[in-house]
């Protein structure tokens, strides 16, 4: 009875997981109607779909992962996979467009990144 249980409790974790994660596409999609500034960000809601245009400061030390990205507005961490970054070879002063989602931390000070879906040198 209790395999039971745990078997219906863990089914349906997956399911309403999968009812409010939006897919990559949703939020690309999202993304093209959101082309904000880096301090426009802080105010949007967790998952948004976000286009930012802006300049590589540094790539952050802690984490291989994290980069700053700055723009005439301010300066934000982006969260940008291995595979997305590598290919492009990323250096500070790098002109680029990244497409992805709000992260808001849930630590107390409310602290917004974006977890970077695809991201594009500008020339």
């Amino acid at each position: 009875m209790m395999k039971k249980i745990l078997l219906v409790a863990a089914i349906t974790g997956m399911f309403v997981q999968g009812v409010w994660a939006k897919s990559d596409q949703q939020i690309r999609d999202e993304a093209k109607n959101n082309v904000i500034t880096v301090s426009q960000v802080s105010g949007m809601t967790e998952g948004t779909g976000v286009t930012l245009n802006g300049q590589i400061v540094k790539q952050l030390a802690a984490e291989e992962d994290h980069f700053e990205l700055s723009d005439a507005s301010g300066s934000i961490v982006i969260d940008v996979d291995d595979e997305v970054w590598r290919p492009l070879a990323l250096k500070a002063g790098d002109k680029v467009q990244v497409v992805g989602e709000v992260d808001i931390s849930d630590e107390g000070n409310r602290k917004a990144t974006v977890d970077v879906l695809t991201l594009e040198r500008l020339r």
